[in-house]
Order: C-alpha cells, then structure tokens, then sequence
C-alpha cells in the first residue's frame, strides 16, 4: 500500500498547478529571463533540464552539474520552487546538495526498472517531491511500478506527468496522447496528482492550447509547458516551445470546468448509459459462446485459429460500419481488434483443450 503525501504545489496552489521553463537551461542569463518573465505571472515553479538524455550522441546533452546554481538563484532570488530531471543516483545527490525543490524522473528512465531502482535507492530517507512521467510505451503497470519503488524506499510525495507514447509512423502528435492510460492511472491511485506535458505530446506549438484544454477537460490537476525566450534558438525541441507571453495567452483561455458529479440532469443519462453498457457485456458474451463453437469445428476439422483473410473482412466491415455511424475509425479499429483478440484466446482455449 502505497503512502501518499500532499506536495506543497499542490496543496497551496489553485487548479491548474502550471510548471514551466525551457526544455533546457543554457545558460544562466537565458534561465534568470525566462524565469523572471514566468514568475511575475504566477507560474506554480519553473521547470528546465540540466542532463537531457538524446537519441543519437552529438546532440546538445545539457549543461550539465553546473546548471544547479542557476536554479539555486531562480529559488533564492525570485521564491519560486524549481525542478529538474534526473536519471541517475548521481543526479540525484547532485540535486539534493544544491536544494533542488522538486525532481522529475523522465520518460526513457520510467522504461527501466533497475534505473528507477538505483534511483529510489539514492532518495531512500530523503523525502523530497518527486514527479514521474510515463514511459516511453504505453505499460500502465510500468509506469505504477515506478511509483511503487519510491514509495518502498519512502518517498511519499508523488506525482505523475503524462507526456505521450511513442508511436511508430506518420502521427498529428510526436507522442500519441492515449488519455485513457493516465485516467485508468487516476481511478487506481487518486491521491497521486497528475500533470500533463502538452509540450511532448504535441512536438509542435500549434496544438499545445488544444491538449492543454483536453487535460482540464480530462480533471488534471495541472500542466508541464516549455517555455522559452526564443524558441527558435533553443538548443533542443525548439518546434514545441512557445514565449512566456504566448504561454500565458493559453492559459487564459483554458475553460475550467467543474468536477461535480451530482448534477441531477446528467444521473438519467447515466442509468441510460449504464442500460446500454449491460446490453453490450451480454452481446459480447454471446458473441464469445459463438466463437467457441467455432473453436469446437476448427478442433475437429483441424483448422488454424487465426484466418487472415476472415480477419480482413471482419475489420473493413467494422471500419465501414464506423463512417456510417460517425464513429472514430481508428478509435472503434482498436475496440474490435480487443474483441476479436479475446475471440482467438478463447478459441486457443478450446483447441488446446486448456479449462479452468
């Protein structure tokens, strides 16, 4: 059982919660700017990474140790919190010598569990605010294991940052969104706050207002937004980064909405909903008896299980079906290819003669 404590931005901070800063600190005139500029407007803390892990080396890898102190004077000088990201334990005794307020554990390091281990392991006894983003893939289990081995080793101010998952092909967003993975995150551990980090979802500044609004809409308690003085020089991910001033420009224009879930005109919809939510577990369990008696022939008749050619059929009827209807093709693609995935494994199930 995992024990959660309130970290302090959270806890003193109206909804949302907003974290901002460049991609990277480069140096301490352009850290002290964009701060200035952030916390005049009443950004929550300034966020910036001093290690950036890349893809390829020769890259801009981050400045490096010496960018502590220049978050050290963003705390001292201007009272706001700052975080970084670290991703070894070394890291970690570096932040905490320097007072860093709050750390995050990124993406690529989520992925790995003996990194979040030697990690968990430096901050065993120092109960300083840690927030973790998502992994790279989209592993819920992962991504709660992370949390879980901060808080064996005592850490108990946690949060959560989604910034995407990596998808392979042409895409609108750099890392695709995937929403219901952070709520399903939410309904398993509610205490735990979760912030969203538009700025690695979209890769593009265009849609950042967008996915901001998408996150308020979804309940987050908040927002992870690179910001910086001048975009186009930055040293990494210049396309997603934004001025102070377009920063603020969005949120301003974030609706808040109420998290009331009482309001008696929606409670006759839902009963309509659940009605219908009953109506479809009973066709899918019916659906499921046919398959296994389409599993008893193909036993008999020494058939394959899986069929492609039936399997293309079933899709592009179902991919039809959803232009008609005014469905979400690929959203409606992934809930049958769940449905016939489970169709298979009960087949299996017959033709290997497994019971319970």
């Amino acid at each position: 059982m995992m024990k959660i404590n309130t970290i302090d931005i959270f806890e003193n901070s109206r909804k949302p919660v907003v974290g901002a800063g460049p991609c990277s600190a480069e140096s301490e005139e352009q850290v002290m700017s964009i701060a200035r500029s952030l916390a005049s407007r009443g950004v929550t803390f300034f966020r910036a990474g001093i290690w950036k892990p890349r893809t390829k080396p020769g890259c801009f890898e981050g400045v490096g140790a010496k960018g502590l102190a220049w978050l050290k004077r963003v705390h001292d000088e201007l009272s706001i919190p700052v975080a970084t990201e670290v991703a070894t334990p070394q890291h970690v005794e570096q932040c905490l010598s320097a007072g860093i307020d709050i750390l995050w554990i990124g993406a690529r390091t989520t992925t790995n569990p003996f990194a979040v281990q030697e990690l968990a392991d430096a901050l065993r006894g120092v109960d300083v605010p840690v927030l973790v983003k998502n992994p790279v893939n989209p592993d819920l289990e992962l991504w709660i294991g992370a949390l879980e081995r901060l808080s064996n080793a005592g850490v108990t101010r946690m949060g959560v940052i989604h910034r995407g998952f990596s998808s392979y092909g042409e895409k609108i967003f750099r890392n695709s969104p995937q929403w219901q993975l952070p709520l399903e995150l939410k309904r398993r551990l509610p205490l735990v706050p979760i912030l969203c980090d538009p700025s690695h979802i979209a890769g593009k500044r265009e849609l950042l207002s967008m996915l901001a609004q998408e996150a308020m809409d979804l309940n987050f308690d908040g927002l992870m937004i690179e910001a910086h003085n001048c975009p186009e020089c930055a040293l990494s991910d210049n396309r997603q980064q934004i001025v102070p001033d377009e920063l603020f420009m969005i949120l301003d224009r974030l609706v808040h909405r109420s998290s009331n879930s009482g309001a008696n005109e929606i409670a006759r919809y839902r009963g309509l909903i659940d009605e219908i939510d009953d109506k479809i577990m009973h066709l899918i369990s019916k659906r499921m008896q046919i398959a296994r008696e389409i599993g008893e022939i193909k036993k008999e008749k020494g058939l394959t299980v899986f069929q492609p050619g039936r399997y293309k059929q079933v899709m592009e009827r179902f991919a039809a079906d959803s232009s008609v209807h005014r469905l979400d093709v690929e959203a409606m693609k992934d809930i049958f290819e769940a449905i016939h995935s489970e169709s298979i494994r009960q087949q299996l199930r017959i033709v290997n003669d497994i019971t319970d």
